[in-house]
C-alpha cells in the first residue's frame, strides 16, 4: 500500500541535481560530479553514495523512522474507517479488514492505593498469537497504563506518553499529575479520532494529591472513576467487582479481588487467559505483586471450593 509521510519536506530531485551541478562547478579539477544532501557532500559512484542510495531505497519501502504514515488517498480518515474499523467480539463495521480482539484488564482504587490486574493473552481472531503479552505499561515510576485493543496502538502511544511526562518534569521541575497525564493521552486520541486507532486504556498513578484512576479510549473519551474493567472479558470481571468491591479493603483483600476477577474473566472468555499480572500503586510508586498462571489459579480455587463444601457439611 502506498503511503504518504507526515514529515518535513526533503529536497526534490531537481534541487539535488542543481546542487550537484553547483558542486561539480566548484570542483572542476576532479572531473567527478557531486551531490549535496543536506550538509553532506557525496561523490556519485563512491561507496558512501551507494550506501546512502541503498538506505534511501529502504526508506521508500519501509518509511522513515520517526514518521507516521497514513494512506496516500484523498481522505485518509474515511479510508481507515472503511477498511480498518475496529470492533470487539462478534461486531462487524463492514470493514475490509476485521479485527477480532480480546483481553481483560481492570483497575480499582482502595484505601491502600490502586490495584491494576490484567491477563496476558493476545488473539488474532480465533488464533491465540501470544500468551505472554505485558498489558501493564510502566509509563514512569508513579504511573501505569493498561493495554486493551490494538497492542501496537496502546504500546506506542503510552510509551509516547511516558516521554511527554518526562519532558514535563524536566520543564517544570515536578512530576506531572495523573489528571494531566491522562489529559495528554486523551488529547492525542481526540486528534486521531477516526483514523483507525484501537485503544481502551486506563491510566493509574499516585501524585501529590493521592491516587487517581482514569479511563481513556481511542475516541478521546476520558473518565475518572473508582474502578474500571476494559476488554472482551470485562463483563465477567465487572460481575466480581460489583459484588465484592469495597473502598476500605486491606491490601491482601484487594490483591485477592483483583486476582479472582481476572481469573473468572479468563474462565468465561476464550479470548482472555495466560498469566495474571498484578501491580499495586502506592505513595512511593508502583510495585509488582505477582505473575500467576491462571491455570494454577483454577486448581487453587477449585480446591478451596471443595474444602469449603466439605467444611459446610461436617
Amino acid at each position: 500500500m502506498a503511503a504518504a509521510s507526515l514529515a518535513f519536506p526533503f529536497e526534490s530531485n531537481s534541487s539535488m541535481m542543481a546542487a550537484g551541478a553547483a558542486a561539480a562547478a566548484d570542483h572542476p579539477a576532479s572531473g567527478v560530479p557531486f551531490m549535496t544532501i543536506g550538509r553532506e557532500v557525496l561523490t556519485v559512484g563512491s561507496r558512501r553514495h551507494d550506501h546512502h542510495d541503498h538506505h534511501h531505497h529502504l526508506d521508500q519501502l519501509m518509511g522513515r523512522p520517526g514518521q507516521f504514515d497514513v494512506p496516500n488517498v484523498e481522505d485518509p480518515a474515511l479510508y481507515c474507517r472503511q477498511h480498518f474499523a475496529s470492533t470487539c467480539g462478534s461486531g462487524d463495521a463492514h470493514q475490509e479488514v476485521k479485527f477480532a480482539k480480546g483481553t481483560t484488564t481492570l483497575a480499582f482504587k482502595f484505601q491502600g492505593g490502586i490495584i491494576v490486574s490484567v491477563d496476558s493473552r493476545a488473539t488474532q481472531g480465533n488464533y491465540i498469537s501470544s500468551g505472554t503479552v505485558k498489558k501493564i505499561i510502566e509509563i514512569n515510576p508513579f504511573l501505569l497504563g493498561t493495554m486493551a485493543g490494538g497492542a501496537a496502538d496502546c504500546s506506542f502511544w503510552e510509551r509516547n506518553l511516558g516521554r511527554e511526562c518526562r519532558l514535563y518534569e524536566l520543564r517544570h521541575g515536578r512530576r506531572i499529575t495523573v489528571a494531566g497525564a491522562s489529559k495528554l493521552l486523551a488529547n492525542v486520541m481526540s486528534s486521531y479520532r477516526g483514523y483507525g486507532l484501537s485503544m481502551g486504556t486506563m491510566v493509574a498513578g499516585w501524585d501529590e494529591t493521592g491516587p487517581h484512576l482514569y479511563y481513556v479510549d481511542d475516541d478521546g473519551t476520558r473518565l475518572k472513576g473508582k474502578y474500571f474493567s476494559v476488554g472482551s472479558g470485562s463483563t465477567f470481571a465487572y460481575g466480581v467487582l460489583d459484588n465484592y468491591y469495597r473502598p476500605d479493603m486491606t491490601l491482601e483483600e484487594a490483591i485477592d479481588l483483583g486476582t479472582r476477577a481476572i481469573y473468572h474473566a479468563t474462565y468465561r472468555d476464550a479470548a482472555s487467559g495466560g498469566i495474571n499480572n498484578l501491580y499495586h500503586v502506592k505513595e512511593g510508586g508502583w510495585e509488582v505483586i505477582h505473575a500467576i498462571d491462571v491455570n494454577d489459579l483454577h486448581y487453587q480455587y477449585a480446591e478451596e471450593k471443595k474444602n469449603a463444601m466439605i467444611a459446610s457439611t461436617t
